[in-house]
C-alpha cells in the first residue's frame, strides 16, 4: 500500500512539471526539462526582492509554495526579473512559465495573458514624506506631482480619475522614492502592501508614512501564457497554502514592523475559476 501511494504522487508530480514545461517552454529553454522559470520583481522589498544572490518577499514565498506542489524544489526555479511594463511580452515569448508580481488581474490584461489566483488583494494607497499633512486621500492631490512606474494600473487609475494630477512615471519604485525625498515630487502611488514595504526599509525608516486611505482593489493573479495548462494546479497550491497557515505565516513574516494590515474582508481571498 505505501509503495503504490508513492508511486501515485511521483505519477502526479511528473505530470505537473510536464503540463508546466508544456505552457511555459521552460523544458526547451532550460534543456533538462525539470526546471521552472518564473517572474518576479525584483526591487520591491517584502513581496520580490533580489538581495545579492537571495530572493525574499511574499510572492517569492507564493511562488516556492506553488513550484513545490507542481514538482518543482526551490533549487529548481530561475528567477526572472518582471518589471510591470515587461510582464505580458515576458509570458506571450515564453521567457516565463509564471509570474508573481503583484500582477493585479484586469480584463485588459486577459486580452493578452491568463491568470490564476488572486493569492492575495491589495489596495491602492499613497506614500508620503514623514511630515506632510496635506495629502490625505487621491482627491487632495490637485496641483500635486504624484509618481507611479510604467506599465502599473495604479498610475493609470490616477490620472483618469484625478485630472488635476502631475503624473511622472518612472522605471521603479526606488526612482519615485528617490524624487520623494528630494522634494521632486508630493506622493507615490502604488499597492498598500508595496509602499508598506518600501517605508519600512532601513534606508527609508522615518522619511515616508503611507497615508492609509485606499481607494481601489487589487487582486494579485499569477500571470500565465494564453496557452497555460496549469490553471487550475495552481489554484489548488493557493488554496492549500491557505488552508495550511502558510499563507498567514508568509504574510506576517514580510509584513512584520511595518504596521501594515490587510483588508481583513477581502483576505485571504478564494482563487478564482479558470477561465
Amino acid at each position: 500500500m505505501r509503495k503504490s501511494r508513492i508511486s501515485a504522487v511521483a505519477a502526479m508530480a511528473a505530470a505537473a512539471a510536464l503540463a508546466l514545461t508544456g505552457c511555459g517552454g521552460s523544458g526547451g529553454d532550460a534543456g533538462d526539462g525539470d526546471t521552472v522559470k518564473i517572474g518576479i520583481k525584483f526591487d520591491q522589498p517584502g513581496l520580490g526582492f533580489k538581495d545579492g544572490e537571495a530572493y525574499k518577499g511574499f510572492d517569492v514565498d507564493v511562488a516556492k509554495y506553488v513550484a513545490k506542489e507542481l514538482g518543482f524544489a526551490e533549487d529548481k526555479i530561475e528567477w526572472v526579473s518582471a518589471p510591470s511594463a515587461n510582464r505580458e511580452t515576458l509570458l506571450e515569448t515564453k521567457q516565463v512559465d509564471m509570474i508573481f508580481a503583484t500582477y493585479s488581474i484586469t480584463d485588459t490584461r486577459k486580452e493578452r495573458v491568463a491568470f490564476a489566483g488572486p493569492y492575495f488583494v491589495a489596495g491602492q494607497d499613497l506614500l508620503v514624506r514623514q511630515d506632510d499633512t496635506s495629502i490625505t486621500g487621491p482627491e487632495t492631490l490637485t496641483g500635486k506631482k504624484l509618481c507611479s512606474v510604467t506599465g502599473s494600473t495604479s498610475a493609470k487609475k490616477v490620472s483618469d480619475s484625478y485630472p488635476g494630477v502631475s503624473l511622472v512615471e518612472q522605471g521603479g519604485y526606488a526612482d519615485c522614492l528617490g524624487l520623494l525625498e528630494t522634494g521632486g515630487i508630493d506622493a507615490v502611488t502604488t499597492d498598500d502592501i508595496i509602499l508598506a514595504g518600501l517605508a519600512a526599509t532601513e534606508a527609508n525608516k522615518g522619511k515616508f508614512k503611507v497615508v492609509g486611505n485606499t481607494f481601489s482593489e487589487e487582486k494579485y493573479g499569477v500571470g500565465l501564457s494564453k496557452d497555460a495548462t496549469t490553471c487550475a494546479d495552481i489554484n489548488t497550491a493557493i488554496t492549500k497554502m491557505i488552508d495550511s497557515g502558510e499563507w498567514e505565516k508568509a504574510l506576517q513574516a514580510n509584513t512584520e514592523g511595518t504596521g501594515y494590515s490587510p483588508n481583513a474582508k477581502l483576505n485571504p481571498p478564494k482563487p478564482e475559476a479558470c477561465a
